[in-house]
């Protein structure tokens, strides 16, 4: 029987994180009785001292064990913390080397959402990839530059650490560890139970991308807000190069240092959260749209459009426009 240890962190912790979980093994173990085979998950949130309750307001949550009293378990959840991160990682730190402790002793470990931040803080993640919620990005980024956040991703899978995108994303992970510990069947029984797409792989459709402006290089940032209001032009790499009076290579390297990204990253993603915007609204078609934002090769925004948000642009007009929801 697999222990699943689902920690309760203290703070304002996801309650929907906790239930969820809890209930998706849960109601794995009474498909398995059901088709006469044994329960596979012993489930029990843990908290670091007896007296932890989690409460919103709504619900209370008491947990079943301590970290003192769980020496042994085969997988750690660690559920989404909302607040300050580093007054969430310093409340919870007691957490931190009984996590460490039992991945050495071969337990696996998983974040729901934000909840890497506290998995990042272990020191597990560094060199690795990661998932959490696309909004906290370039604070995850800040505070952990040693591990390499794929804020795209649904799901992380790396040397027994698994990490989820945000909010509700959290389920696919929870199908994801079902899959893995009671088979395929299982995972796809549950996905229709709980209804949740078990093909769902990206979050990238959801991403609202703002851009990284809480560096300290003033002329980067200025450059950053020459793109942002002149994304509609066909904007050239060397002519912003010429602008700032740095070689390219230096250029580049500020600007990939400021922002996590590339030049040209950062014009495509521009380019497309303005065309995501007026493909929501549905006033205009496809190719309007792509001349609007300085396209004029439908496969190349075709490409670009996908590459940024995992979806074609007619895909994405069709799934969001206002006159397709009849709004």
């Amino acid at each position: 029987m697999k222990h699943i240890s689902i920690l309760v962190p203290q703070g304002d912790s996801s309650l929907s994180n906790l239930e969820a979980t809890h209930k998706m093994f849960n109601m794995a173990n009474d498909f398995l009785l059901r088709m006469g085979r044994e329960p596979l998950f012993k489930t029990q949130l843990v908290a670091t001292h007896k007296d932890a309750r989690l409460s919103n307001g709504i619900f209370t949550i008491i947990p079943d064990a301590t970290i003192d009293e769980i020496k042994d378990t085969d997988l750690v959840i660690i559920p989404a913390i909302h607040g300050d991160y580093k007054k969430v990682i310093e409340t919870n730190k007691d957490f931190i080397p009984w996590i460490v402790q039992q991945y050495k002793n071969g337990a696996e470990v998983a974040s729901l959402c934000i909840g890497a931040f506290l998995l990042a803080s272990t020191g597990l993640l560094n060199g690795k990839n990661c998932a959490t919620h696309w909004i906290a990005a370039d604070e995850f980024r800040a505070m952990f530059p040693n591990v390499n956040l794929v804020d795209d991703k649904i799901i992380t899978d790396e040397h027994g650490l698994y990490t989820s995108g945000g909010a509700y994303s959290s389920l696919n992970l929870n199908l994801y560890l079902v899959e893995k510990f009671a088979g395929r069947e299982m995972a796809v029984l549950s996905s229709k139970v709980f209804e949740i797409d078990i093909s769902r792989n990206s979050q990238s459709p959801f991403i609202i991308f703002k851009g990284q402006k809480s560096h300290q290089d003033d002329e980067i940032l200025k450059v950053q807000e020459f793109i942002e209001a002149n994304f509609h032009e066909k904007l050239n790499v060397d002519d912003l190069c010429s602008e700032m009076a740095l070689s390219r290579r230096t250029f580049e390297r500020r600007f990939k240092k400021a922002t996590s990204n590339t030049i040209v990253e950062y014009m495509q993603r521009v380019k497309v959260e303005a065309a995501k915007k007026e493909l929501e609204s549905g006033r205009k078609n496809v190719n309007e749209v792509m001349y609007d934002v300085g396209y004029n090769d439908p496969k190349a925004f075709r490409d670009v459009f996908r590459k940024v948000t995992a979806m074609t642009p007619l895909d994405y007009m069709n799934r969001y426009s206002r006159l397709t929801a009849g709004v």
